[in-house]
C-alpha cells in the first residue's frame, strides 16, 4: 500500500473472507502458512514464482544451521526453539556435521562464537587452527588462528524445507497460489485487508483478517513505509571440485564461517545435493539491486574472488568449478532481522531483512508470524527485532 492510500470503507460481501493471507511462499512464508493453518485457519499462500524457486534467497542446496551463534548469544535461545521445530516437521532436514566458527584469536567471529557457547552452555571446543587443520584435513588455515567447533551445527536443504512446510500446509487444508503477484494490498475499515493479484491473465480480490508479508528482497514494493531500512543484495555462491573427495564429506567436513585476515566473512558446506565443496563470501561485491534487475548470470569476476578464497583457506578443494549461482541479502542497518506487526495496522505481520543468516530461523519464524497475525503478540523474544527500533521511517 503506498503512502498516499486510504483504508477501504467496508469489505467486499462478494468476495470470501480468509483468517489469513501469506504473501511470499519461500523460507518464511512456507513456515508461517504451515503454522497458521496447523492452528486450524483458513489461509491463502500467494506466491510470484514457482515453489520452490531460485529468484530470492531461499536456495543454493543448503543453508547453514549453527548454535555457536557469533552474531550475539541473544539468537540462541530462538535457535533451539528453530531446531525444536524443524524435528518436529521432519526428521531429516537437518544434516548434522557440526560447526566451525574460526578467524583470528581476537576476531569477532571466534569470541562471538565462544561466548554463546559459554553464556548458553553448548557443547563445544576450543581449537588452534593448526588442530583445526589436522582434526579436518579438508580445512587448511593458518595455524594461528583460533577456532570453535560445536557439534550440532549442520545445514539445512532450503528447497526440502519449503516443499515440507507447504506440503504440511496443504495437509492442514491451506490454498496455496503459485506464480501469482501481488498487485497491491488494503487496509478495511473493520481491521482485516484487501489483497489484489495477478493469477495468469486474470486479477482476483482476496480478503482476510489479517497479512504477513514474508516478500523478501521484494518486501519494500509492497510496504514501501519499509523500504529505506531494507537494502537487496546480489550473492553469489560458488561449488568448486575438491582434489581429494573424502576431505569435504558429511561425515569429515563440517560446516564452517571463517573471518580472514583481510576482513572477509566467508562461509561453506560439504559436498551434498550437486558436485563440488560449496563457498560464499558475505556481502560478495557490496553489490545493492533491484531484484527484478539484478544481473543473475554470475560472471568470471565472481568466480575468481570465490576460487582465490578457496584456495587460500581450502586448497584440496580448488578443483574445477562445478557450479555458479546468484542469490538474494535483504540486509537491515543493524543485520537484525524485522519481525514485527506494522506500526499503523496491527492486522499486517512482517519477516524480512534477514540479511544473509536467516534461514535457519524460518522454522521458528513460521510460529512467530502466526502467533502475531493471530494474536497480535508472541511469547517468543523477538523485542531486537521490533520495527521501531529504527528512526528514518515514514509511518502516517
Amino acid at each position: 500500500m503506498t503512502e498516499t492510500e486510504t483504508t477501504a470503507n467496508a469489505p467486499d460481501s462478494e468476495t470470501e473472507r480468509r483468517d489469513a493471507i501469506v504473501v511470499g511462499v519461500g523460507g518464511m512464508g512456507s513456515a508461517a502458512a504451515y503454522h497458521l493453518a496447523d492452528r486450524g485457519l483458513d489461509v491463502l499462500g500467494v506466491e510470484r514464482y514457482n515453489i520452490p524457486h531460485s529468484q530470492g534467497s531461499s536456495h543454493g542446496f543448503s543453508r547453514i544451521i549453527r548454535l555457536a551463534y557469533y552474531e550475539h548469544p541473544s539468537y540462541v535461545p530462538l535457535l533451539r526453539s528453530a531446531y525444536d521445530e524443524w524435528a518436529a516437521l521432519g526428521e531429516d532436514l537437518i544434516h548434522e556435521t557440526g560447526s566451525i566458527a574460526v578467524g583470528p584469536p581476537e576476531s569477532d567471529i571466534f569470541e562471538g562464537a565462544r561466548r554463546a557457547c559459554r553464556e548458553h552452555s553448548l557443547d563445544h571446543d576450543v581449537l588452534s587452527g593448526a588442530a583445526l587443520n589436522d582434526r579436518f584435513p579438508g580445512y587448511d588455515v593458518p595455524e594461528e588462528y583460533r577456532a570453535v567447533f560445536q557439534p550440532q551445527g549442520g545445514f539445512l536443504v532450503p528447497e526440502d524445507c519449503i516443499v515440507a512446510h507447504v506440503e504440511g500446509a496443504y495437509d492442514r487444508g491451506a490454498e496455496i497460489h503459485a506464480r501469482t503477484k501481488v498487485l497491491d494490498w488494503t487496509p478495511l475499515d473493520d481491521g482485516g485487508v484487501r489483497v489484489e493479484v495477478e493469477r495468469g491473465e486474470s486479477t482476483e480480490t482476496h480478503e482476510a483478517d489479517s497479512l504477513v508479508v514474508a516478500a523478501g528482497a521484494w518486501t519494500g514494493d509492497l510496504l514501501p513505509e519499509l523500504a529505506p531500512v531494507l537494502e537487496p543484495e546480489r550473492q553469489v555462491l560458488g561449488w568448486f571440485q575438491p582434489e581429494e573427495r573424502d576431505k569435504f564429506d558429511p561425515g569429515s567436513f563440517p560446516v564452517f564461517s571463517l573471518r580472514c585476515d583481510d576482513g572477509a566473512y566467508l562461509y561453506g558446506f560439504p559436498v551434498h545435493g550437486v558436485p563440488g565443496f560449496k563457498i560464499g563470501k558475505y556481502n560478495h561485491r557490496e553489490e545493492v539491486v533491484d531484484p527484478d534487475e539484478m544481473d543473475r548470470e554470475p560472471t568470471p569476476t565472481d568466480e575468481a574472488i570465490l576460487r582465490e578464497y578457496t584456495e587460500d583457506y581450502f586448497a584440496d578443494a580448488a578443483g574445477p568449478t562445478t557450479r555458479l549461482e546468484t542469490c538474494l541479502f535483504t540486509n537491515s542497518p543493524d543485520e537484525r532481522f524485522i519481525i514485527d506487526t506494522h506500526p499503523e495496522y496491527p492486522q499486517v505481520a512482517v519477516a524480512c531483512g534477514f540479511s544473509g543468516h536467516g534461514f535457519k530461523f524460518s522454522s521458528v519464524v513460521g510460529d512467530i508470524l502466526a502467533d502475531l497475525a493471530a494474536e497480535g503478540e508472541t511469547d517468543h523474544p523477538i523485542e531486537q527485532f521490533a520495527i521501531d527500533r529504527f528512526d528514518n521511517l515514514y509511518i502516517s
